[in-house]
């Protein structure tokens, strides 16, 4: 199944789903995550896609879970469709609990920020208590306590013995406001039923049959499907742009090295730079 989201409504409810296994798989093999920091990091990119979903054209949203486990940090950045991210020890290794992995264990007792970059208005920042640990819960309560947003989030990372992504996805559910009583009734117990959404995506459902299931006994109408991805903003000319920002006399030392080495942490791409390159920055900034 092609990675991609789903956007939908039903009397009065927003639902997104989205199916990411694919992005999850290049975010694993580009940082060389071990499973548990794969699925750690599938979810919270995942997550970020749902964020991203609720916000409009051009606007970014960045999740940042800073816990005390072995993992630490994990960070999540989102525009649109398309998604970045890493995790600060992505080789950490716990012992299964409960027969899945430890993700929670891994992610430890800690803060969520959230940082949405909105057009043409400051960024807006909110913090919170991680629950858990568990990433979707976490997105869960900070949309209820830092942005009074009474919504559900579920989120799944499956890996096999070798590692390799076999479903990763989510959904989002936010009723809006005028939404009736009958219809929140009907939509809390289809959320309390729904099962794991990894179990949901190896069964085969796409998320548009996930939608339906959330929205079962309501009147549903998908508005859009749209592929995601994952994808870094970073770029050579990026880097030189930032290398020639530097003040002269870090520049000056730079070209003391025949390679200049700049590492992007969301991607784990590294760029090069030669002697050459930084004697035409230095050219330029003479001028």
């Amino acid at each position: 199944m092609k990675d991609y989201l789903v956007k939908a409504t039903a009397e009065g409810v927003r639902i997104y789903a989205l199916c990411t296994a694919g992005l999850v798989q290049e975010a694993k093999e580009r940082h060389h995550c071990a499973h548990l920091a794969a699925a750690a990091l599938g979810r919270a990119m995942t997550g970020a896609l749902l964020f991203a979903a609720t916000m409009k054209d051009g606007e970014r949203v960045s999740l940042r879970f800073a816990g005390d486990g072995p993992l630490g940090a994990i960070v999540a950045d989102a525009e649109g469709t398309s998604v970045r991210g890493y995790v600060e020890n992505p080789g950490v290794f716990l012992p299964l609990k409960n027969g899945k992995l430890n993700v929670g264990g891994g992610v430890g007792s800690g803060m969520l920020s959230v940082t949405r970059f909105l057009a043409n208005a400051e960024p807006f920042n909110g913090v919170c208590e991680l629950v858990d640990g568990e990433i979707a819960s976490d997105l869960t309560n900070y949309l209820y306590t830092s942005e009074q947003t009474p919504a559900s989030v579920a989120l799944g990372v499956m890996l096999d013995r070798d590692g390799e992504v076999m479903a990763a996805g989510g959904w989002f559910v936010q009723a809006m406001p005028g939404c009736s009583e009958e219809v929140l009734a009907t939509l809390e117990n289809n959320v309390l039923t729904m099962p794991y959404v990894t179990e949901l995506l190896q069964a085969g459902m796409t998320p548009e049959d996930i939608v339906r299931r959330i929205a079962r006994g309501l009147a549903s109408d998908i508005k859009e499907s749209l592929p995601v991805a994952f994808s870094c903003r970073c770029s050579r000319e990026k880097v030189l742009g930032m290398l020639a920002a530097l003040p002269a006399e870090d520049i000056a030392e730079l070209r003391q090295d025949e390679i200049t080495e700049v590492h992007c942490q969301f991607c784990n791409e590294a760029y090069r730079v030669g002697q050459a390159e930084i004697r035409e920055i230095v050219g330029k900034k003479l001028i």
